[in-house]
């Protein structure tokens, strides 16, 4: 079985998230959406709410599951036996950020990074986009999914 996770704090998913899953998807036998737990920082959303946007829009998916994890990423996909990790590229800088942390992943184990572009319609979405838009009351509902709504 080819299993991979997909990582991020997801605060909120967003469809270029949304984009990467259902593409990665048809990859896969089974992509594990894990959202990393990170006391340091500070979320917008609640893990709680985080896990339900995700999982209401992929309630007809049984090839994803959801789960958080803490800690190194490579420790978790020996965890539940994902030999792949997906990554989404919006754009070059990510593209250095993300090889960087590749490498350090493949040092650390025998995982596997595997990148797809994001589609060029949905390039320009982030999270931290997001949730400016959803702070200073703008229309964020042409950046998220469905799912995201409160």
């Amino acid at each position: 079985m080819k299993r991979a996770i997909f990582p991020g704090s997801f605060d909120p998913i967003t469809l270029g998230h949304y984009d990467i899953i259902q593409r990665g998807i048809s990859l896969f036998d089974e992509v594990i959406i894990a959202i990393g737990e990170n006391a340091e920082k500070s979320y917008m959303f609640t893990m709680e709410q985080r896990m339900g946007f995700i999982e209401e829009a992929f309630k007809d998916e049984k090839r994803i599951r959801v789960t958080s994890y803490s800690g190194l990423t490579v420790d978790f996909c020996k965890k539940v036996h994902a030999d792949f990790i997906l990554r989404g590229l919006r754009n070059p800088a990510d593209f250095e950020f993300e090889k960087a942390i590749a490498h350090t992943n493949r040092k650390l184990s025998e995982i596997e990074t595997v990148f797809l572009l994001t589609s060029s319609g949905k390039s320009y979405i982030s999270s931290s986009i997001v949730r400016d838009v959803i702070r200073n009351g703008g229309d964020y509902t042409g950046l998220v999914p469905d799912t995201v709504r409160f």
